[in-house]
């Protein structure tokens, strides 16, 4: 029996249709035909103050140090921090995120919540050149401050989910007393959200908001950032705190519980592998929606451009302009201060 080719019979189709007198042609290219024409017609828009730039602070150095797997990125000393600052702001980039590398390691991660601790100091010494014109994000995590290199504190081979939190809780009021705008939680613990909120409010800063990582997987592609904040988990590894990157269901529900804890921004992590939750993310609340493309992301396009395989900033622009499409309001990258400078360009 002979099958039919439907691509034939469709286009039979259409050139009879075609020919009855007044049937348009649907000319979708009309609205492409010049860049004039495509920039009216532009849907998506990126901008500079979508951007939210990251600064690695390590203690005990004197000048910057680059990162190997993450060209042109580098952990700064504090001595470096402010001009780092403004070399961002002249970009016209209003917030950057914090990670603190410590130069000491303890069990119990005591030096995450010293008052002259390394992000601690990094957020007084903004504020006080650059008072409330930029807005500081602060990463709150154990795992570059515990010897086991874990978001949460190990007791008997296992993450104690509960001692984590009531440490985590204090590396978050010792934030907002240093002068954070927002606080970040990273560490996919159980309740974390809650914990942070009850101890801000009782200390007297209701208004500091907290940013969720709410949806954080457990990704190959954070492995740039694990040789940046020398964090790399010396036994076992994160998969029982972070999520599978399997279970989009799961993901809502991780979203829910912490708009219900009290979070101000929901985030998920990586970006790009996971456009679809994004969008659902949108869909789901009317809170702002954070992504972050994360370090992998970043080591896979600098790699390539290197090669002279892709063009790097076209690339860039394609990739942080999906994230954007997908529904996100803001979104922390590695290309931030890369993607300025070409919109800043482009703008002129």
């Amino acid at each position: 029996m002979k099958t039919r080719n439907h691509n034939n019979v469709s286009n039979r189709v259409y050139k009879r249709v075609s020919r009855v007198p007044g049937f348009p042609i649907v000319r979708l290219r009309r609205l492409r035909k010049s860049a004039a024409v495509r920039t009216l017609f532009q849907e998506t828009h990126l901008s500079v103050t979508d951007l939210i730039c990251p600064i690695f602070v390590e203690e005990g150095i004197s000048k910057p140090r680059p990162i190997e797997s993450m060209p042109e990125i580098q952990r700064m000393p504090l001595s470096s921090l402010v001009s780092t600052m403004e070399e961002i702001r002249r970009t016209g980039i209003k917030a950057v995120i914090l990670f603190g590398i410590p130069s000491l390691k303890e069990r119990n991660a005591r030096s995450a919540y010293d008052e002259r601790g390394i992000v601690q100091q990094s957020v007084e010494l903004l504020r006080k050149h650059f008072s409330d014109t930029i807005v500081i994000i602060t990463d709150v995590c154990l795992c570059q401050y515990t010897t086991e290199g874990h978001c949460g504190i190990l007791l008997n081979k296992k993450i104690d989910n509960d001692k984590s939190i009531r440490i985590i809780a204090k590396v978050a009021l010792s934030h907002a007393r240093s002068g954070s705008d927002i606080v970040a939680p990273s560490a996919m613990m159980d309740g974390q959200v809650a914990a942070i909120r009850a101890s801000l409010d009782r200390n007297g800063f209701g208004d500091i908001a907290i940013m969720g990582y709410s949806a954080k997987h457990a990704s190959q592609m954070y492995a740039p950032f694990r040789d940046a904040s020398h964090s790399r988990p010396k036994v076992g590894d994160r998969k029982t705190y972070q999520m599978p990157y399997t279970n989009s269901r799961e993901a809502l529900r991780e979203i829910q519980e912490d708009i219900s804890e009290g979070v101000d921004i929901v985030m998920i992590k990586p970006a790009l592998p996971n456009l679809d939750l994004i969008y659902q993310a949108r869909k789901h609340t009317n809170l702002p929606v954070c992504a972050y493309s994360v370090s992998g992301e970043y080591a896979l396009v600098k790699a390539a451009s290197q090669e002279g395989w892709v063009d790097e900033e076209s690339i860039i622009t394609e990739l942080l302009t999906s994230i954007k499409r997908a529904g996100a309001d803001m979104m922390i990258s590695y290309h931030a201060l890369k993607m300025a400078r070409i919109l800043n360009t482009a703008n002129k």
